[in-house]
Formats: structure tokens, C-alpha cells, sequence
């Protein structure tokens, strides 16, 4: 068994033996909505197979990574009813009142995991994901913490793995030590191709996909005059 301090490490958390340990009680109480939540390593048995056993359709498939207050996957999923849509956070309190709201919703076509973005190449199999969203991560500002930045070399293999041919991410930021990183790490493999870059999203591209919606932390910080920061990037053939 892995102890707590061990499996916060960010380097495990990509690893096959990592599990997830936890004593928080909205940990239980989110089995209220085991009709479209799953909790820990459950999605990782559907790996390859979410079309199949999960949604029953051959729609694509779309993940986004850190769903947070979960603005942008009710909207979206609604708009895109022709979908299969998976929304992860690994916040314990989040996820069960973003669980509430997304019973209600008309069109079901998601599940939500509560699980780590760190997961996403044992969640899913080569080829399966056409499109990643990735909105306002933690940018881990100081130095030291830097390590535990999700965007890095682990990630983009196994992101580059499991997207379609034609499969893109598509990332929004506030932070601009965070989005110098994403660049800088992007520039040690040729596995993206960046299709759009912006310092400034709103003032540059208002008519863009990424400019259509507006989560709710880039509120604040839109209201505070923080300039957003995008990429999209497209898989590039191996």
C-alpha cells in the first residue's frame, strides 16, 4: 500500500502502481451519483472501451482536464448533444456539488471522474480522445513546485497518445509563468503542432472557439484586467 505523502507525489501519479488513498467524506457521498460519476481508478477499467461499454455509440470523444465549477462542460455538453463527453477533477467538495448540478441536465451524454489528470494515459487507449481541454490549471507559481505542473514531457506523450490522428488540445491560462512553460516544454519534442497562440485571447480573437464561453475563474480574473493566454494544438502523425 502507498502512503498519502508518497501518492501526492507528481512523478507516481504517472506511474502504474500509483493508487489513490483518500479519508474525505464527500468521497462516499458523491455514490449518490453513480449513474455518471466514477470514482478513483473505476474509469481506468474502461480504458480503449468507453465508446463501447460506457456510451454505447461510436460518437467522439472529448476529455477535459480539471472541469472545476463545471461552466464550460454543462454548457458545452448541451450544445454538443452529438458527443461522448468525460469531465475529471480530483477535488473532493467540487466534485460532488458539480455531480448535483449535472444530474439535472437534459442531454446525458458525459460521465464525470473523479480522478487525476495525471491518470489520463491509463484512463484512455491509443487513439481514443479526439479532442483534450485543458482551462486554467493550478499554475503551481513558486519555483519549487514548478515539478508538479501537469502540462510536461509525461503528459504530452501520453496526451499525443491516446488523441486521434486529427485530435488537438485546446488550453486556456492566466498565469504567464505557466503558459512560458507550456511553450517551453512543447519546444522538446516534435509531437504538437501549435495551430493558434495568443498572449491576449479577447482582445486578439474574440470570434474564436475558445473566446465563446467564459468559466468561472476567468471571470475573475477578466474582471481583474488579467490578460487570458490560449493555445490549440494539433497531434502531429508519428
Amino acid at each position: 500500500m502507498i502512503d498519502k505523502k508518497k501518492s501526492n507525489d507528481n512523478d507516481l501519479c504517472f506511474k502504474q502502481e500509483f493508487q489513490y488513498t483518500h479519508d474525505n467524506p464527500y468521497h462516499d457521498r458523491l455514490s449518490v451519483f453513480d449513474e455518471f460519476v466514477l470514482k478513483d481508478d473505476a474509469g481506468e477499467k474502461h480504458q480503449s472501451s468507453w465508446s463501447k461499454d460506457i456510451f454505447k455509440n461510436e460518437a467522439p470523444l472529448e476529455v477535459e482536464i480539471g472541469s472545476g465549477y463545471g461552466h464550460f462542460m454543462m454548457d458545452y455538453t448541451q450544445k454538443n448533444p452529438h458527443i461522448n463527453f468525460i469531465g475529471l477533477d480530483h477535488r473532493f467538495k467540487r466534485s460532488f456539488h458539480l455531480a448535483g448540478k449535472l444530474s439535472k441536465l437534459a442531454i446525458k451524454n458525459f460521465r464525470y471522474l473523479r480522478a487525476r489528470g495525471e491518470r489520463l494515459g491509463f484512463l484512455f487507449g491509443e487513439k481514443e480522445v479526439s479532442k483534450i481541454f485543458y482551462f486554467f490549471p493550478d499554475p503551481w507559481p513558486k519555483k519549487r513546485h514548478n515539478k508538479k505542473r501537469l502540462f510536461q514531457q509525461k503528459f504530452l506523450n501520453d496526451a499525443h497518445r491516446i488523441l486521434t490522428d486529427d485530435g488537438q488540445i485546446f488550453v486556456k491560462t492566466d498565469h504567464d509563468g505557466y503558459f512560458e512553460w507550456m511553450l517551453e516544454e512543447l519546444k522538446q519534442n516534435n509531437l504538437f503542432t501549435i495551430t493558434m497562440q495568443t498572449w491576449d485571447l479577447r482582445a486578439e480573437l474574440p470570434d474564436h472557439f475558445l473566446s465563446s464561453f467564459v468559466t468561472k475563474f476567468e471571470k475573475i480574473f477578466i474582471e481583474k484586467q488579467i490578460k487570458i493566454k490560449a493555445l490549440v494544438l494539433k497531434k502531429n502523425k508519428a
